[in-house]
């Protein structure tokens, strides 16, 4: 389960953080702070939603999807907005979105991860 999740997480993290690395671009931050505030939006959520909420999950698996989303949505935006990254919410759905798609083409198509 765990080497599941980190091959998750480093997909996820490939995937969002150039997005918000991108958002982060305001010219006050160096990139290196950028990456590393970038790489910190998704560290708390991904673990809870690939390892603690499928066991409290009581319903279908879309549901749980739609649910997991949901909650990397607002607790990444809330991130974000915490940064004061303009339009916070569209780009953790952006984020999110993008990462989420990538993941499931990679399942698809590679059975990975």
């Amino acid at each position: 389960m765990i080497t599941a999740w980190l091959a998750a997480f480093a997909l996820t993290q490939l995937v969002e953080v150039p997005i918000y690395t991108w958002a982060l671009g305001d010219g006050a931050r160096r990139l290196p702070a950028r990456l590393a505030l970038a790489f910190a939006a998704s560290c708390p959520t991904h673990p809870f939603v690939f390892l603690v909420l499928p066991r409290l999950w009581p319903g279908s698996y879309a549901g749980y999807v739609a649910a997991a989303e949901a909650v990397a949505v607002l607790v990444e935006a809330a991130w974000l907005r915490h940064l004061r990254v303009g339009r916070p919410l569209g780009l953790s759905v952006l984020a999110n979105g993008a990462s989420t798609l990538v993941g499931w083409a990679c399942r698809a198509a590679l059975g990975w991860p």
